[in-house]
């Protein structure tokens, strides 16, 4: 049997440092974050969809504006969790379970055009 997959990307700008680490990360430093969240279903919904892009983007846009242009260590739940990429994968995995009738099958968090980490269950 197939499988349906889509995707919604967002992103933000935010600082944000890591504790214990070694290395410049321990300073304060900013990124553009990009956020993919990806759906996946072996069959459509009554109107043909795996999940409406509208309702993502909507939920995606809440979780943006508590993290958009602050400092990450600042902001719940990350003010106790050092805000790593896994972190902030495994954050808006969560949330958005919570907030969507469809889980995600996948959120990628983009540091950079280059690196990125991924949370699913």
């Amino acid at each position: 049997m197939g499988m349906y997959e889509v995707a919604v990307k967002s992103s933000f700008s935010a600082a944000h440092q890591l504790i214990g680490h070694e290395g410049a990360c321990a300073d304060l430093h900013g990124h553009n974050w990009t956020v993919e969240a990806m759906f996946a279903a072996p069959q459509l919904d009554e109107i043909q969809m795996v999940v409406d892009f509208y309702h993502v983007k909507k939920a995606m846009e809440t979780l943006i504006g508590k993290l958009d242009h602050k400092i990450l260590n600042e902001v719940p739940p990350f003010d106790e969790a050092n805000p790593t990429a896994e972190k902030l994968a495994e954050y808006f995995y969560t949330e958005l379970k919570k907030s969507l009738p469809v889980p995600p099958s996948l959120v990628k968090v983009f540091e950079t055009d280059h690196t990125w980490a991924s949370y699913r269950e």
